[in-house]
């Protein structure tokens, strides 16, 4: 009802994915729209607790809602931008963008673990719909539920000094441990020759993953963007 069973045969190997129907579809925007109304709670939650000291800003508590949904929805939709820009781009799914993970991980340092862990999930939702590849129900939930929902992780060091660098490599190293998973259980028949299984996840999935790494740290090192995205924090809170 909700996917259709595409079968797939490329000579030696046959393959099986599962591609949604337009039921499926609708299901997936309905939960997209579901976890983005958690994040803007969470967000709003944080909000609240962050400028708690003042009456006036309590008595914004409420007019914050929109301004949390703007900045959710612009990372998701940026993030989903930034993804078709692909540095590397791996046949068997995986790729490294152009900043498409810092960007996802924005709503946690913005708002805290929750917001975050709700916007990671929903980028995950979303990334079914604009280019899923699906092998296996149980390999979409740690591909794209899981994976993608780590990096909402970021929210951990929301309110720590050097919060943002921390809280993007926690991240994307939660992401890299669910994938180097899936890897594992879903991916073993495309190892490569003569490694073995563990180790062949280890490195293609820490290729693109790690490289889009080091391409963010290089532009977070520039001190003009630390001070635009510390900006934005603050506008994003106030």
């Amino acid at each position: 009802m909700f996917y259709n069973v595409v079968v797939n045969d490329w000579g030696e190997t046959v393959e099986t994915t599962y591609v949604p129907t337009t039921a499926g579809n609708v299901l997936l925007v309905a939960i997209l729209a579901i976890l983005l109304v958690g994040a803007i709670l969470f967000a709003k939650k944080y909000a609240a607790k962050q400028n708690a000291e003042t009456d006036a800003a309590a008595k914004k508590g409420g007019k914050l809602t929109v301004k949390q949904l703007v900045f959710c929805a612009m990372s998701l939709a940026l993030g989903t931008l930034l993804s078709e820009i692909k540095i590397i781009d791996f046949p068997w799914g995986g790729s490294a963008t152009l900043l498409s993970m810092l960007v996802i991980c924005l709503p946690g340092y913005l708002f805290g673990l929750g917001a975050g862990l709700m916007t990671g999930v929903a980028y995950g939702v979303l990334q079914l719909l604009v280019d899923p590849y699906v092998i296996l129900p149980l390999q979409l939930v740690t591909d794209y539920l899981l994976a993608f929902g780590a990096l909402g992780l970021s929210g951990l060091f929301a309110s720590s000094r050097n919060g943002l660098i921390k809280g993007y490599l926690v991240g994307i190293f939660g992401r890299y441990v669910f994938v180097v998973l899936s890897g594992c259980l879903f991916f073993a028949a495309y190892a490569w020759e003569g490694w073995p299984l563990l180790g062949y996840s280890l490195a293609y999935n820490g290729i693109y993953i790690f490289t889009e790494a080091a391409i963010t740290l290089v532009v977070l090192a520039v001190p003009a963007v630390r001070r635009g995205i510390g900006s934005i924090k603050k506008m994003a809170l106030s």
